[in-house]
């Protein structure tokens, strides 16, 4: 595959916690401009591989290039300077400030200099704007999710990571997520890397997937690809 056409590319990623070996020489391929989703039960190390990725977790060995450059051994306060956006799971928002107050954030990862926040974030995201000058601790936990997702974007990042995004989420506020994730790789040409548990969802707005099994990726390909063995296999619980 050509340079051109990926945005990330993991080779060979090892990783411990004390003396337990957590990701086994894990590969990975994320398509420029794409959503690529990455599955797999709980525990099996996709949230471990999203902080590696991060900076927020240490590697022991392997490579993680994003855009071209190998960022493995960058501090984590780096990794949004150089165009990436992290909702975590929890969405990690600061209740006490405002929802302006919580965007306003995103400013200081740009390097462009640029004092406000970008219009588009409001045209995605209309609640937040009506709520702008609301605590982020009053929200409802579908609007704390549309707030985190917004902050990210306030970076004005390259790649998208959203960690189980709509976990705990009210239904209608699902299907809005979902509708922008498709807006955002289909129109606006931001990759997103994805951590999704509903299959539904993952396969309504992913484009590819990979499948981790006990720290190892087991299986990737266009969603598509995507089959009821699969599932059964690695997905269900």
């Amino acid at each position: 595959m050509s340079d051109n056409y990926k945005i990330l590319e993991i080779n060979k990623l090892n990783q411990f916690y004390g003396e337990s070996h957590t990701l086994w020489d894990l590969d990975l391929l994320v398509k420029k401009g794409k959503c690529t989703c990455l599955m797999g039960r709980n525990g099996v190390g996709k949230t471990t591989l999203l902080q590696c990725i991060m900076g927020l977790q240490a590697v022991r060995d392997g490579t993680i290039i994003f855009d071209g450059d190998e960022i493995q051994k960058e501090i984590a306060e780096k990794r949004a300077g150089i165009g990436i956006g992290y909702v975590p799971q929890g969405r990690q928002i600061f209740p006490q400030l405002t929802v302006g107050e919580n965007l306003e954030l995103g400013l200081f990862a740009r390097d462009d200099g640029l004092k406000k926040i970008p219009e588009h974030i409001f045209e995605l995201f209309p609640v937040l704007k009506e709520m702008i000058n609301r605590r982020g601790g009053d929200l409802s936990g579908g609007q704390q999710q549309q707030l985190a997702i917004g902050r990210a974007l306030v970076i004005d990042p390259k790649m998208l990571i959203l960690d189980e995004p709509t976990e705990g989420i009210q239904p209608n506020i699902v299907q809005q997520i979902g509708d922008i994730i498709i807006k955002l790789s289909s129109e606006m040409g931001i990759t997103v890397l994805l951590v999704e548990q509903k299959l539904p969802f993952a396969r309504r707005v992913g484009d590819s997937f990979c499948i981790m099994e006990r720290g190892k990726n087991v299986a990737m390909g266009e969603m598509s690809d995507l089959s009821d063995e699969l599932v059964q296999q690695f997905l269900t619980v």
